[in-house]
């Protein structure tokens, strides 16, 4: 079953009422790069959500790219980066993959699996070799092996994860197009369902046969053997929102949570007063049917005065949630349409770790994952 988000859910959302990020006032560069921008994380993890630990190491994934001082282009030079958390710091450890001759131009985001020995990274190939530049995407995977210090090695060259696609789905093979008006196939976040075992990709899609434009999904693909066969979405925005970006989902006392984050100008007209932030709908089993959270969908989102700060949340099982430092210190200004200007409230690092509470139906924001 496919439920619907619907406009009435979204038109509930009580500007006051809301569970707002804190605001952030600075950003951590230790440990990172210098000259390297930083967004769209994850950490690794076990087959059952949580965060691995690997040899006593804690290892998360981010795209990144050199600051080329207008963050826009980070997306044209984006590729996958390995961090650890150590003592509560972020450290670069370098690219995760090697420099396979591939067919796409660029990394885009995904998730990442181990069980202590194997590990496997689920990502989105972006564009194509051939033409730079391009709004294409797909969902590949590459599996390595961890070696005696706890890091991954021995990476297979990447292959494609869907091979046969579907009428329920968009594709995404577009070259040209426009930050938040793109058509997605992207993001795919790896589940196992604990009521019996079986695999999933939850990714972020596009919904064919849509009455609008606004034609956001949540779709997933169950393993079959050695691949993927594609199943109708979980959720769909149609009429509502464009873009249900990192999609993922997790398993919580009993219930099913499926989690997304969204921009205020992917909303269809007239929704537009809903902000950038965590979204989220629950069900009592895998396929549903779905209900939003906190009666709206609407999970957190950015101060008032910040409404950019922060972007791209990941909810893990123990409930914490990664973030990027996205545009801060605005304190109320609109952003500079000028790349040069905007660049100077570019954070481009993680953000602050925070935790949710979760009972039933409800999620709210729990503080900071670690005073």
């Amino acid at each position: 079953m496919t439920t619907a988000w619907n406009a009435d859910c979204v038109r509930k959302i009580d500007p006051a009422g809301v569970a707002r990020v804190p605001p952030i006032r600075k950003v951590d560069r230790s440990g990172l790069e210098a000259g390297r921008i930083y967004w769209d994380m994850w950490p690794v993890q076990d087959r059952d959500g949580a965060i691995a630990s690997i040899e006593g190491r804690e290892l998360w994934m981010a795209l990144s790219a050199l600051d080329r001082g207008d963050p826009a282009l980070r997306h044209f030079d984006a590729k996958i980066r390995l961090l650890e958390r150590k003592a509560g710091a972020w450290v670069d450890l370098g690219d995760v993959l090697p420099g396979f001759p591939v067919d796409y131009e660029r990394e885009w985001a995904g998730s990442s699996v181990t069980d202590g020995q194997a590990i496997l990274l689920y990502l989105t190939a972006a564009g194509t070799s051939e033409r730079p530049g391009g709004y294409q995407q797909r969902l590949v995977e590459a599996h390595g092996s961890i070696g005696p210090d706890g890091l991954p090695q021995a990476w297979t060259a990447p292959r494609n994860s869907i091979t046969e696609f579907s009428p329920h789905y968009m594709l995404a093979d577009a070259h040209e197009g426009q930050a938040g008006q793109i058509k997605a196939f992207r993001d795919p976040a790896y589940f196992r369902d604990p009521a019996d075992g079986r695999e999933y990709l939850i990714f972020t899609a596009s919904l064919a046969g849509a009455r609008t434009a606004y034609n956001g999904a949540v779709g997933i693909a169950r393993r079959t053997g050695d691949g993927w066969a594609l199943l109708p979405p979980l959720i769909h925005a149609d009429g509502v929102n464009n873009e249900l970006e990192r999609a993922h989902a997790l398993y919580h006392e009993g219930r099913y949570y499926v989690f997304w984050a969204t921009q205020g100008v992917t909303f269809a007209p007239g929704l537009g007063r809903a902000p950038n932030g965590l979204y989220g709908m629950v069900a009592d089993s895998l396929f549903g049917e779905y209900r939003p959270l906190n009666g709206t969908g609407l999970v957190l989102a950015n101060p008032d005065e910040e409404p950019f700060q922060s972007y791209s949340w990941c909810v893990t099982r123990e409930l914490l949630v990664s973030s990027f430092v996205d545009f801060f210190g605005l304190a109320g200004r609109p952003l500079p349409d000028d790349a040069g200007q905007a660049n100077r409230y570019f954070g481009g690092v993680p953000a602050p770790l925070l935790k949710l509470a979760i009972d039933a139906d409800r999620c709210e924001l729990a503080g900071y994952a670690f005073a």
